[in-house]
């Protein structure tokens, strides 16, 4: 494998997102290696703003994730965490929600609907949704809409096993996950902004979805995920065989985010014998 790189800047460097996400990575990919073939991205700082280093890898396809300045504004800690998998989707499995049952009655054992603001990944959620100029409690985040409904008793809806899987990880780490259908994305390049107002956005199974001032994460035809909602332009079936992953750590716990990302992958691995890659962006 081969990568170019377009811009040459070197110095000041600092690994910002992608499959090279420490310094020795960043390193290694300099030397012309390349560790992942879904995912290219690095960043280097110049004048105080973050650049795209644009690059290619010859005979590979790939994507590049981008974080706006304007999140970077709202939440200048932001981790991300993404996950790239292949596997042959399923409609149901019975070991999975054995999990997701243990995970869920752990959280009633631990927290109450009244405590839900105080998990880190809610509350660090709630806080760019604010500073952004959303309220969080009319357009709840995902992560927050599931951890209330196991608290009030209610059951918990199951989709497919790649969709179930990405609840399991929200549930257990308290951070909103959104899950697309590799395919389906428009584009090369993916980024993380805030949502304009009158940007059409549909939501699954929510129909038009306002999207002003929300974070969302935009292809080349437009937004395909939300922490409220993922779009159904992008969303998963049980025809998925490569997906995209994306883990929104507003909390800026670089160490979470890793556990976090771990278990994601060995999740997959386990339940849908996945291949898989993960980075932090």
């Amino acid at each position: 494998m081969v990568i170019i790189l377009a811009t040459s800047v070197l110095r000041n460097f600092q690994p910002f997102c992608g499959f090279f996400g420490s310094e020795p990575a960043a390193r290694t990919f300099h030397e012309g290696q390349c560790a992942s073939p879904a995912f290219t991205v690095s960043f280097h700082k110049l004048r105080q703003k973050y650049v795209i280093l644009h690059l290619k890898v010859l005979c590979m396809e790939k994507k590049t994730l981008v974080v706006s300045e304007q999140i970077r504004s709202a939440c200048p800690g932001f981790v991300g965490g993404a996950l790239y998998a292949e596997f042959r989707n399923t409609e149901y499995c019975e070991a999975l929600w054995d999990e997701i049952r243990a995970k869920a009655a752990d959280l009633k054992s631990r927290h109450t609907v009244d405590t839900i603001k105080h998990i880190s990944g809610i509350e660090a959620t709630r806080k760019v949704y604010k500073a952004c100029g959303k309220d969080p409690s009319r357009y709840r985040p995902s992560n927050e809409q599931l951890v209330r409904r196991i608290l009030q008793g209610k059951e918990l809806w199951a989709v497919n096993t790649a969709v179930d899987i990405g609840n399991l990880v929200s549930i257990g780490y308290g951070y909103s996950v959104g899950c697309f259908d590799y395919d389906k994305i428009d584009g090369g390049c993916i980024t993380l902004g805030v949502g304009l107002a009158g940007e059409p956005y549909e939501g699954i199974g929510r129909g038009t979805l306002n999207i002003e001032g929300m974070p969302v994460y935009r292809d080349a035809a437009g937004g395909i995920g939300t922490p409220t909602s993922d779009n159904e332009r992008t969303k998963m079936s049980l025809s998925t065989t490569r997906m995209l992953a994306v883990v929104n750590g507003y909390d800026g716990d670089a160490k979470k985010m890793d556990e976090c990302l771990e278990f994601m992958a060995e999740a997959y691995k386990k339940y849908l014998n996945a291949k898989c890659e993960t980075t932090k962006f």
